[in-house]
């Protein structure tokens, strides 16, 4: 069952206690605010029906504390909980200042890309660490950010054959994507840098410090300053640098 509500939204069912909402299939910032802007209305009305939300980068899948009895019903529901006018102030997001060294140590794949996309090295970490991005969701991996806003011009296809080891802390570009590897993992990302700062740690009440929504800065550190942060970072007494971007 399907059903295409206004002009963006398709609600489909997903399970027996899930309902997937989906907008127009492409990465864009507008879609993503249009999605946590839904997810924070929906949240304001305190329902107990609704117990948890995963975002994608056109998707915001609605789970149900219940079995969904009638699906036409509660579709019903979320699209006028969608068209309200609502003063909800939103949630605050910050953009965050994440240092990487982008020596060929931890840079191993920047050789290849430079040959094949006719870059050099320099030319490709100058524009990489210029850039801004939007975080859009988290996944494959607990604390794996997807990040919107990589220049076109280092667009580079992920590899046919994933490295069974890619070590945490890994900068990577993947497509038309970036992103940072947040355990040591099979991937296919080519690694252009690597990050002494941990995205994902069960010792704290927030494992991820970042969410939807949120933007990334990557500044360029040297070698020496990588192994100084990465003790710092150890020892838990590093603060990451952010600023606010709503408020």
């Amino acid at each position: 069952m399907e059903l295409l509500l206004g002009n963006i939204h398709t609600y489909k069912p997903f399970g027996a206690k899930a309902i997937l909402i989906e907008w127009k299939a492409i990465i864009e910032e507008a879609i993503l605010k249009d999605i946590l802007e839904f997810k924070d209305k929906i949240n304001s009305q305190k329902s107990e029906s609704y117990i948890d939300y995963s975002i994608g980068y056109n998707s915001l899948t609605i789970i149900f504390k219940d079995i969904i009895l009638d699906f036409n019903k509660e579709v019903e529901k979320l699209q006028s909980i969608y068209t309200l006018n609502s003063t909800i102030k939103p949630v605050q997001n910050f953009l965050w200042e994440i240092p990487v060294c982008y020596d060929l140590e931890f840079g191993i794949d920047l050789e290849e890309m430079s040959q094949s996309l006719n870059l050099e090295i320099l030319e490709i970490i100058k524009t990489h660490s210029e850039s801004i991005y939007t975080v859009f969701f988290i996944g494959f991996l607990p604390g794996f950010l997807y990040l919107g806003g990589l220049n076109s011009q280092l667009f580079f296809d992920r590899k046919p054959n994933p490295r069974l080891n890619v070590e945490l802390g890994s900068v990577g570009i993947g497509g038309e994507q970036t992103g940072v590897y947040p355990v040591n993992s099979a991937g296919g990302w080519n690694i252009i840098g690597r990050t002494p700062i941990n995205f994902f740690d069960l010792e704290l009440s927030n494992p991820c410090f970042a969410k939807a929504g949120d933007q990334i800065k990557f500044s360029v550190i040297t070698k020496k300053e990588f192994s100084e942060l990465e003790i710092l970072v150890s020892k838990k007494s590093y603060q990451l640098f952010k600023t606010i971007i709503n408020d």
